[in-house]
């Protein structure tokens, strides 16, 4: 594996672990890891890594090999070295710790590193005098499997308490588990699909949110296999039920203060707060390439369906693409990106959202009108009025805006944009022509 030799000269890891996985997320948001074995109790890192080949980032979701296009083959090797303030005990596989990885190449943060594209935007941020922290909201279905086929786990509606006493034994054990690894956990409920599920947790920081968003996603499958069901996230499974979406919550600090809310100010909303969602809404064709990723992602981004397909906003809108949410004192302390869903690598995700919003503040763009009702249902001078119009209606426009958008690429850089297009219009082009029978095929347990 190509690990570094361990220094045993006193313990950083609990006595009971023995095996630690070095993770990475690669650009068609497949999580994976590379385990290092722990041979002794009082094992010492400092410098913990495994050797993964540059190809790692030129692999689309249908195989494991490399895309030509993104610049990357099998010659070369990139140490993927352990962030040891990342780590957790696993408590679904016992003797098993978690840490995610960071991708150098010569000591260097690699250019084709999402997590290290992540960290780099969050400098930005703070660099000009603001931190991001956020959430991401996942929604997935338990199913089960019968004659070969998947179905859900229950018919039950929206909220059903039937529903949550259905499934309270696999949920209880997710949220055990996702509190073991310090997650916090703040709501559960089912969701409006049958045996379709959405559990919440707390905002952080901006790479720990993404840390957690592939912590969340391992732990949910991994407790749903233990209790006999498969559990996905896959944007949309049913041609007549509600999609999965992830929506992403953001707020702006500054000296542990959140900035977001200004009662004095236009709508409520700080300078700052508003140049940021208007630079959002401004990138968001493009940014849909990285946070819809799939050509299933835009099965579920439709109108009147509550995933923001239109490029707006609006107070407690849920049709709006951005939708800034207003608390039971009035006040204003984060906002959500509906056209988002757990297909989506989240460090590129975040990354890319928190590249567009401070675009917004240096350019100090101003934030349109608030859209107050459903969209769809706006005449055509009321479209122009509010600078709505339909976003991207499939992945092939989204990744077309993306080559597009100068603020965005040069965010992401040239290396890690060409292999992220590389391996996305290589999906695109063997994904594109399938029914959504076939998607949910290939894809289901891929998220």
């Amino acid at each position: 594996m190509n690990e570094r030799p361990v220094d045993c000269t006193h313990s950083i890891f609990p006595s009971d672990i023995n095996v630690l996985r070095i993770q990475w997320c690669d650009n068609a948001n497949i999580i994976r890891a590379k385990a290092v074995q722990i041979n002794a109790s009082n094992a010492q890192a400092s410098d913990f890594y495994v050797g993964i080949s540059e190809a790692m980032q030129a692999l689309p979701v249908m195989y494991d090999a490399p895309v030509r296009e993104t610049g990357l083959s099998p010659v070369g090797e990139v140490h993927l070295t352990a962030d040891l303030a990342s780590f957790v005990s696993l408590p679904y596989a016992p003797g098993h710790g978690r840490v995610m990885g960071d991708m150098l190449k010569n000591g260097k943060p690699w250019a084709y590193c999402p997590r290290s594209f992540l960290k780099k935007m969050d400098t930005e941020a703070r660099s000009t005098n603001v931190e991001v922290k956020g959430a991401f909201e996942n929604e997935f279905y338990l199913l089960r499997t019968k004659e070969g086929k998947f179905e859900p786990v229950d018919t039950t509606p929206f909220a059903s308490t039937y529903a949550t006493d259905l499934n309270r034994e696999i949920i209880d054990d997710i949220i055990k588990a996702l509190i073991a690894q310090g997650i916090t956990v703040e709501q559960y409920y089912p969701e409006s699909g049958p045996g379709q599920q959405e559990i919440t947790v707390r905002y952080s920081s901006a790479l720990q949110a993404c840390d957690q968003q592939i912590a969340f996603r391992e732990t949910v499958r991994v407790v749903a296999r233990k209790h006999g069901l498969v559990a996905s996230f896959l944007p949309k499974i049913f041609p007549d039920k509600t999609g999965n979406g992830c929506h992403l919550h953001v707020s702006l600090w500054r000296d542990d203060t959140n900035i977001l809310s200004d009662p004095n100010n236009t709508y409520g909303l700080s300078d700052p707060a508003r140049q940021f969602i208007a630079g959002i809404l401004r990138h968001l064709p493009a940014l849909m390439a990285l946070t819809a990723p799939t050509s299933n992602s835009y099965r579920r981004i439709q109108p009147n369906s509550w995933s923001g397909a239109f490029q707006c906003w609006g107070f407690d809108n849920k049709e709006a693409a951005v939708r800034v949410i207003t608390d039971r004192d009035q006040k204003i302390r984060h906002f959500e990106l509906k056209a988002i869903d757990a297909s989506s690598n989240p460090y590129l995700a975040l990354g890319a959202v928190i590249a567009a919003g401070l675009d917004g503040i240096h350019q100090q763009l101003t934030l349109g009108r608030p859209v107050q009702k459903d969209p769809v249902y706006l005449s055509n001078d009321e479209h122009n009025e509010y600078n709505s119009v339909r976003l991207p209606v499939s992945f092939g426009d989204a990744l077309l805006h993306l080559e597009n958008d100068t603020v965005i690429m040069r965010a992401l850089g040239n290396e890690l944009a060409r292999a992220y297009i590389g391996v996305k219009n290589a999906e695109w082009d063997a994904l594109k022509d399938l029914t959504l029978d076939e998607e949910v095929q290939l894809l289901l347990e891929k998220y």
